[in-house]
């Protein structure tokens, strides 16, 4: 059997930066365990599996599709930069011609759209809560130590902890810490908490102009320790922060060693469109 994937980085438009993603194609039903075997072979943080939903349907000129990830431990519910690289997949190699995509998933209908050098994704805008520090305590202990805190917030929906550094550190402070994930696993006792975002209010007029706000992202939970570009960080990152300075318009950066940029706006529909930049690293098939 031979299937179709590439390995694409995300929310960067150099090769080997942004996040990386494989996509495979498929033309016929994957056996169910194959893909969790795939994933954890090409052992990146997702792999997203495209399918045809009808048999008459066709990569270049059909506007829908199936599409699940999948990290080399499991099945996750949302990723957001390989639904980017899946739509480049679709735009760029396959040369769709639809000026939208839609994407069925388990999170429901995805839209996917070119907009000039971008991919903008149509992604659910997810309310964050405050949250009980005494609760989370020891977990942000592990994460940041004692560096100050200004806003802890808790998303339910997609069991993130937002935690927010005091403004008055730099993108460089955020960018040098120096994190054990692993550590997150023995001080989250909970169960309620699946990822950590540390966050940072941008500084506009500093060396790094125009980031309205920093992020990093950690999941050991799904056996990623550090992401590098999480979109689905962003689903929760954009209504906190679009609150905190009152804007509908963001440019965020997020500060892995890879890093990426995320150019967010928020609809009227209660939903956020992210858009970023792709480059398509690796083209091939997979054969067993």
């Amino acid at each position: 059997m031979q299937i179709p994937i590439f390995t694409v980085d995300a929310f960067t438009n150099r090769p080997f930066s942004g996040n990386p993603a494989a996509v495979c194609l498929l033309e016929n039903d994957l056996d169910e365990d194959l893909h969790q075997k795939i994933a954890t072979e090409m052992n990146l943080s997702e792999t997203a599996f495209i399918r045809k939903l009808r048999p008459g349907d066709d990569f270049t000129k059909s506007s829908c599709f199936g599409l699940r990830w999948f990290t080399p431990a499991n099945e996750v519910p949302l990723c957001g930069h390989a639904t980017l690289a899946a739509a480049a997949v679709l735009f760029h190699v396959q040369k769709n011609t639809n000026s939208v995509l839609t994407f069925v998933t388990l999170s429901g209908e995805l839209k996917a759209r070119q907009v000039e050098d971008h991919i903008v994704l149509d992604l659910p805008l997810y309310l964050t809560y405050p949250q009980v520090l005494q609760e989370v305590e020891e977990l942000i202990k592990a994460a940041v130590g004692d560096m100050i805190v200004q806003d802890v917030r808790y998303s339910p929906d997609t069991k993130k902890l937002l935690v927010r550094l005091s403004d008055s550190y730099e993108r460089s402070v955020l960018e040098e810490l120096q994190v054990s994930a692993q550590r997150f696993l023995l001080a989250e006792k909970t169960g309620k908490v699946k990822g950590l975002i540390l966050t940072l209010k941008g500084n506009p007029g500093g060396k790094h102009k125009g980031h309205d706000f920093y992020s990093r992202y950690f999941a050991p939970w799904y056996g990623i320790l550090e992401d590098p570009v999480t979109g689905s960080a962003h689903a929760v990152l954009s209504s906190y922060w679009s609150e905190q300075l009152g804007k509908k318009e963001m440019l965020a950066f997020q500060c892995s060693r890879r890093g990426g940029e995320l150019k967010i706006s928020l609809r009227n529909d209660g939903r956020v469109d992210i858009a970023g930049q792709i480059a398509i690293v690796l083209k091939g098939n997979l054969t067993f």
